[in-house]
């Protein structure tokens, strides 16, 4: 937490850092160093909030009054919003001092946090590969020391792959907790702002500032969230922490599950305890997701599609459009499909507090691939669309490395509304590893 005595000096040393860092992994699209520097100043000798001094950086499809939202896109490369989205406004008023806003990827809409407006943004651990998205700015941003603190938005991972990719902790929130108004969509049925920090303590202290229902959001939901913060120490004694048998390690390398499998056996040192379980049809549910997902960006982007496709770049094009190949009765299917996963998570967890997994099942992809954007974005998320379908939240902390020496997240994911539970077992878990402090190799 930076101190009333020290916002100006952190601020400083992370603009620095951003300059230093910039060619290298082009992590903001913009920074606004003088109103940060005032925001920074006004927290000298006196008390803001929650967030005092705290530098963040705004992932750029979320609205700040004033400075630049672009989305990644050239359909909203000058865009300058008069308005504040909620989130920004409730950063703010807890004494966050806003430094920029970070790269992602065009429309968020895939996991190389490439687009049109700045280019491609770099993993610190590596820079010949992506940082994960689309909220990979903000990963790349926090791993690089360049702030403290940051927004992402995840629809089907976004959040949390980036987390994962670059080494620190990332949150995706129950669908309604915090509230998506001001905030360029993918899809309204699963997309939600999440906050990012390298430890799950500022994650759940920037959690505590954005919840809240706002009536110009009519997904929010006005679900009290509890004063957490000060049980975030309690420990994990007695949790039940479910490892799946089925789906979520199929395929998934020694080096990639060896750590996670050890992040638990350490979570079971603690006291939890480890429950074995199935979770039925969530080999499915990537379909299901992804279905919906893309009918819903095309139904939001379907003026642009019809009259300005050139205005999409071309692989963004490629993936989005295969939403028009479904029809009304296949989005009434994955609805079905939909509430029939939810029974199913609900079944779950009444048996586990929290279902534990890889975040990713590979390390991050080249910046360079011969992939798809649709085929690589596909395997990337294949664990974490699932929670992404049940609206439940998800948190990925980081858990170790892989045997190319890239960070590995471990995805705890719980029953809505139970964002507490599951940043209170990563507190835990963090307590005592310090695989959130590990820091890349700077330039």
């Amino acid at each position: 937490m930076t101190t009333t005595g020290g916002a100006r000096d952190a601020l400083e040393a992370g603009l620095a850092r951003i300059e230093a860092e910039s060619e290298r992994l082009n992590a903001f699209i913009t920074v606004a160093p003088e109103a940060a520097r005032s925001a920074a100043d006004a927290a000298e000798g006196r008390w803001l909030g929650l967030l005092h001094g705290m530098p963040m950086a705004v992932k750029d499809n979320i609205e700040t009054a004033g400075l630049k939202t672009t989305s990644g896109s050239t359909f909203y490369e000058n865009h300058v919003p008069n308005d504040d989205a909620p989130v920004v406004a409730r950063l703010r008023r807890a004494g966050a001092v806003l430094v920029g806003k970070a790269t992602l990827h065009e429309l968020c809409f895939g996991i190389r946090s490439v687009n049109p407006v700045s280019g491609q943004c770099h993993n610190p651990w590596n820079t010949d590969r992506v940082p994960g998205g689309s909220s990979g700015g903000s990963g790349a941003a926090l791993a690089a020391d360049l702030v403290q603190g940051a927004l992402g938005s995840d629809t089907g991972g976004s959040v949390r792959l980036p987390a994962s990719f670059c080494g620190v902790s990332g949150l995706r929130p129950t669908v309604g907790r915090v509230p998506n108004h001001g905030a360029s969509p993918v899809s309204a049925t699963y997309d939600t702002i999440g906050p990012m920090a390298r430890s799950v303590l500022d994650v759940a202290r920037i959690l505590a500032v954005i919840a809240g229902p706002d009536r110009r959001d009519p997904i929010s939901v006005d679900r009290p969230l509890e004063n957490f913060l000060p049980r975030l120490g309690d420990g994990v004694a007695g949790l039940r922490i479910g490892v799946p048998t089925n789906f979520y390690f199929e395929d998934v390398p020694d080096d990639i599950a060896g750590p996670v499998q050890a992040a638990l056996r350490e979570l079971e040192r603690q006291g939890a305890r480890l429950v074995d379980v199935e979770v039925p049809g969530a080999s499915e549910t990537h379909i299901h997701a992804t279905l919906m997902i893309f009918s819903d960006a095309c139904a939001h982007h379907a003026e642009r599609l019809a009259s300005r496709p050139e205005g999409f770049s071309d692989d963004v094009h490629a993936r989005m459009i295969n939403g028009h190949k479904f029809t009304a009765v296949d989005y009434a299917g994955a609805v079905r499909a939909r509430e029939a996963w939810r029974r199913t998570l609900a079944d779950l967890f009444e048996k586990v507090d929290i279902l534990a997994s890889p975040t990713t099942p590979a390390d991050p992809p080249p910046v360079v691939d011969d992939r798809s954007l649709l085929e690589a974005t596909r395997d990337a998320t294949r664990n974490t669309y699932a929670g992404g379908l049940g609206a439940i939240p998800g948190l990925s902390v980081p858990c170790g490395f892989s045997a190319a020496g890239l960070p590995v997240g471990l995805q705890l994911e719980a029953a809505w509304w139970r964002e507490p539970l599951l940043l209170q077992a990563g507190a835990a878990y963090q307590a005592t590893t310090e695989w959130h402090l590990a820091r890349p190799p700077a330039s």
